[in-house]
């Protein structure tokens, strides 16, 4: 579509429909009652890479804890990426952390209510400075992320890809065009809903409010627009981990700083590329004896665990031993107090399987097995096939 044809069709674009819509529709968010600056911030970083059911409940207990931007400024980092943990993407909590530093040093603990100042924040771009803008402030600024780039590509028929920086900046535009000066947070938050709950991936054309404006409907594009480029090829990995219990205590690792998963606790783990490594847990146990100093005893198994990060999957295939000496590597942390500690997303979900399998195991004391007389059964749970 030429910039003069959308000039014309954004004239016409049904503003009160979409209003109307939304008024009705609109989910119940825990962050869209009273925004403030700093709610608002906090729920669109939450919001980045992450589905909105799944950060309702850690905006409610982050608010809870860090209720004010003075009270999350104070805050130690490890507090914070506990409070985080689960979500991903954990460099999103350090940076909430630094930016409300940064506001109480640079602008007396009161967040701007300009781009420009919100622009020198640690960690804000531009997606969320429009919505502080629009959703805090009220002002008429078009808040455009990954759904209402969806959303306008189809309704005006914009057939380059989504990723160019010049398509961006034009849908930002016409964004901009469509918002009313009269109360304009509604309509930008009405784009956002939209694609979120409508104009989806597969879109739900017979639901939407709006789709006699939309060109992607009449021509029956939907499900080829947006364009995108090519995505980064998926690494599928495979990695068995060693859950290593000593006198009622569990080893872990932290990750170092310059490490991936900074900060955060995992297991010992070991890169697996077939079905005999998989299988070869003599040589597996072998080589974490090693690797901690310790004798092991094999004592269980837990089902696999899948896990996803960029462009990365994961396949998590967890073994339970017990040492027969003071592990030599790692952290020993009681069974009792692991719930404190901040996990990577991955291994969190191996510890709360471990805890889970701990008390429906037995309440038995620790007692070692062999392969063979394992809880679960390995071959049972453990396949190297399918991704």
């Amino acid at each position: 579509m030429t910039k003069i044809a959308f000039s014309e069709q954004a004239k016409n674009f049904p503003v009160n429909e979409l209003k109307k819509w939304f008024e009705k529709n609109k989910r119940p968010l825990p962050w869209r009652d009273n925004p403030t600056p700093y709610s608002v911030w906090v729920s669109e970083v939450m919001l980045q890479q992450t589905r909105a059911e799944v950060v309702v409940n850690y905006f409610t207990q982050w608010m809870k804890k860090f209720p004010t931007i003075e009270s999350l400024a104070l805050a130690e980092e490890e507090d914070v990426i506990k409070l985080w943990e689960g979500l991903g993407y954990y460099s999103r909590a350090r940076h909430l952390l630094e930016g409300a530093r940064m506001v109480m040093n640079e602008f007396n603990g009161h967040i701007p209510d300009d781009a420009i100042s919100l622009g020198q924040i640690r960690g804000l771009g531009p997606y969320t400075i429009h919505a502080i803008l629009a959703f805090a402030f009220k002002r008429r600024a078009a808040a455009v992320d990954g759904n209402v780039l969806r959303v306008l590509s189809r309704m005006f028929l914009i057939e380059t890809s989504i990723d160019l920086e010049s398509t961006r900046t034009w849908i930002s535009r016409i964004a901009q065009a469509l918002l009313p000066h009269k109360s304009p947070e509604v309509i930008a938050e009405a784009l956002i809903e939209l694609g979120a709950c409508i104009c989806k991936k597969k879109p739900k054309c017979d639901l939407c409010p709006v789709r006699r404006s939309c060109g992607a409907w009449r021509e029956n594009k939907q499900l080829v627009l947006p364009v995108r480029h090519a995505r980064k090829k998926i690494v599928f990995l495979h990695r068995l981990v060693a859950i290593i219990l000593y006198q009622g205590s569990l080893l872990v690792e932290k990750r170092g700083p310059k490490q991936m998963m900074a900060g955060l606790y995992e297991f010992p783990y070991s890169e697996i590329e077939s079905e005999e490594a998989l299988q070869d847990i003599e040589g597996f146990t072998k080589k974490m004896e090693l690797y901690i100093g310790s004798t092991l005893q094999l004592y269980g198994a837990l089902q696999e665990q899948r896990h996803a990060f960029t462009n990365h999957k994961v396949r998590l295939f967890s073994l339970i031993f017990t040492a027969t000496s003071l592990p030599k590597l790692g952290e020993l942390h009681l069974l009792s107090q692991i719930d404190l500690l901040a996990f990577s997303s991955g291994h969190k979900k191996i510890k709360d399987a471990l805890l889970t399998y701990l008390n429906d195991a037995g309440k038995k004391s620790y007692r070692s097995v062999d392969e063979e007389s394992c809880f679960f059964s390995i071959d049972k749970y453990y396949s190297f096939d399918g991704d």
